[in-house]
């Protein structure tokens, strides 16, 4: 029996950015130089996969200091954290190696320095994501305020709204956030904007990819972890962009071939934690299903490299 023909339409960029390829390299290298236990605060990435190849090779993952034993190296995630955990981890004398992407750590460092010019700061995000966790705990409670929709944008009260600014979580979707930047500003037209950007590169570039899938393809497939906030503004972006039939996945087993009925065309791609290894495990499953035709449709090309932490770069 013939099998249909489908056409398999790869976005690129997709998977790993820099600060992942980074954040995972960290954990490897302080894996070659202390040896294994390795303990990482939080996920390093969100990315089972990655966590569980990781988790084979001896690192011990954990969700706060206090499960780490005195006087040993742990690892900060790419998402950054509190500036009270790096307080606390000099406290019990532990080697401190802080995996946070440098994109991550630029959007701690804008909110510092509004916060030093007497500015109040709002954060964009989403709450109880580990990066606006982090965010958060760069300033007291009363000198950063979450805001996360056009709504709240549109309504929350501010003591001082002439002394304020703003900054974002780096994986939000652009088209939303620039939505709520626009209700701040008609709200404040004095309200301070970073320097740059704050969505990252790799979220801008791969939400771009899966807008030109969506407006060409019958469905779309997103790979990476349901708790990955820029994996899931990817399936949110597809179906924003007029592609309804859009899913995310962890791995290749979870898609049901029944869901691809009537597809003829299916564009595929990879969040920023989730490798290619993933995205070729399930264009291999399609090949086993169907007559699969591929083409890759590029949108940028990357080419950012950030260095290492100097204790391991040596």
């Amino acid at each position: 029996m013939s099998k249909r023909k489908l056409e398999v339409q790869l976005g690129a960029p997709r998977g790993f950015c820099a600060g992942v390829d980074r954040a995972i390299e960290i954990v490897e290298r302080s894996l070659e130089k202390f040896g294994a236990p390795v303990y990482v605060r939080h996920e390093i990435v969100h990315n089972k996969y990655v966590v569980d190849q990781l988790r084979k090779k001896g690192v011990i993952f954990v969700e706060e200091l206090e499960e780490v034993p005195d006087n040993v190296p742990v690892i900060f995630s790419a998402h950054g954290v509190p500036k009270s955990v790096p307080i606390d981890a000099q406290r019990r004398n532990m080697t401190q190696i802080d995996a946070t992407c440098p994109l991550v750590t630029k959007v701690h460092v804008d909110a510092k320095r509004h916060n030093e010019a007497g500015r109040t700061v709002l954060l964009i995000g989403h709450e109880g994501h580990p990066e606006v966790i982090g965010t958060l705990g760069q300033l007291r409670e009363e000198e950063i305020l979450l805001i996360e929709n056009k709504k709240q944008a549109e309504t929350i009260r501010i003591n001082n709204p002439e002394n304020l600014s703003y900054v974002t979580q780096t994986t939000l979707s652009v088209d939303d956030t620039q939505e709520i930047i626009t209700a701040l500003k008609k709200r404040f037209p004095n309200i301070k904007s970073p320097p740059r950007e704050d969505i990252c590169y790799a979220t801008t570039n791969r939400q771009a990819a899966v807008k030109a899938l969506a407006s060409n393809c019958d469905a779309v497939i997103v790979i990476g972890a349901p708790n990955s906030s820029n994996s899931n503004r990817l399936a949110e972006v597809a179906k924003t962009a007029g592609c309804e039939k859009s899913i995310l996945i962890g791995r290749a087993d979870e898609l049901d071939m029944g869901w691809l009925e009537n597809v003829n065309s299916v564009g595929v791609t990879a969040g920023a934690s989730a490798p290619e290894f993933l995205v070729q495990e399930l264009v291999s499953k399609l090949k086993e299903n169907f007559n699969v035709e591929l083409k890759e449709v590029f949108i940028a090309t990357e080419n950012v490299r950030f260095s290492l932490p100097s204790a391991l770069s040596a």
